[in-house]
């Protein structure tokens, strides 16, 4: 199963794409989009939209799994990385890949053992489990990657099956 794992943003967007197969994984390809600061608001969100449906079309994954928001103390710029996340998941949505959200305590109960784990932890695991010489750059990406990393191993679990947290296919 080959695994989009997103870490949505407005300015970037970290994605990170690996294979999991049998409870083994392997990494394929990370990055970011990026959408320049400049630009107003909604233009930066079509750029994001157009460049999302253009990476989906070149990665080719057999499903998405996205980060859930949380706000900590600047709220308007959670406001603005609220839009982009909006775009990510329509863009998702309409492209027909299932579609799985995960809260950052499952991401890190998923890849560290430890829901209120260390960011540092995270980024140590996501480079041992992916048997990788140093932790992928920039963090928006190996955050993709744990993101990714949490659907890996939820979705080979028969609970989360069951209960799967969100499932969206249009």
């Amino acid at each position: 199963m080959r695994i989009l794992g997103i870490d949505p943003g407005l300015a970037i967007v970290g994605f990170g794409l690996i294979e999991a197969d049998a409870g083994r994984t392997q990494l394929l390809q990370y990055g970011t989009v990026t959408t320049p600061a400049g630009l107003p608001l909604s233009d930066r969100l079509v750029q994001l939209e157009r460049d999302t449906e253009e990476l989906l079309a070149q990665l080719r994954p057999d499903a998405i799994a996205i980060e859930e928001l949380f706000f900590s103390n600047n709220i308007t710029t959670g406001i603005a990385v609220a839009h982009a996340r909006g775009i990510l998941l329509c863009t998702a949505a309409k492209s027909g890949i299932p579609l799985y959200e995960y809260t950052p305590m499952q991401v890190k109960q998923a890849v560290v053992g430890y829901g209120l784990a260390e960011k540092r932890q995270v980024m140590d695991m996501v480079k041992r489990l992916l048997k990788l010489r140093s932790v992928p750059r920039p963090d928006d990406a190996a955050d993709a990657l744990a993101i990714a990393l949490c659907h890996a191993r939820s979705a080979t679990s028969l609970l989360a099956r069951a209960q799967n947290p969100v499932k969206q296919t249009v």
